[in-house]
This record gives structure tokens, C-alpha cells and sequence, in this order.
């Protein structure tokens, strides 16, 4: 129990993260399955165009550093 007039030490952490990099992200999945959408013409592909939606980023930077040789 704490006494009248004793002051209590409080830590405090700020959390900080990326909030731009999610929507940047955010901005290219939506744009991706909106593209891989439009070009499904069975509702299967839809779905695998969904899935594709959400790595397309790791697809992007694989195939890239497969043309430059990394």
C-alpha cells in the first residue's frame, strides 16, 4: 500500500511502427486483387488471385532480384 504524499514511479514506452509502410501495402494488395479480379474468369481463379494478392510483394522483389542477378 502506498503512504499519503509517496510519489510512484511510472515507466512509459512508446511503441512506435511504420504506419506508412502498412499503407502503402495496404494501397498495393487492394490495387493487385482488384487487377487479379477483373482478369479471373472462373471463381477459382478469383481466389487464387486473392492468395496471389497478398505475396505479390515477395513475388515482386524475388523476380527482381532474379533479372539483376543478386
Amino acid at each position: 500500500m502506498s503512504e499519503p504524499g509517496e510519489v510512484k514511479k511510472v515507466k512509459v514506452v512508446n511503441k512506435y511502427s511504420g504506419g506508412s509502410s502498412g499503407a502503402i501495402y495496404g494501397l498495393g494488395f487492394l490495387g493487385a486483387l482488384v487487377y487479379f479480379i477483373q482478369h479471373s474468369t472462373t471463381f477459382l481463379e478469383g481466389v487464387i488471385g486473392f492468395f496471389k494478392a497478398i505475396v505479390w510483394p515477395a513475388l515482386m522483389v524475388y523476380k527482381v532480384l532474379e533479372l539483376l542477378k543478386f
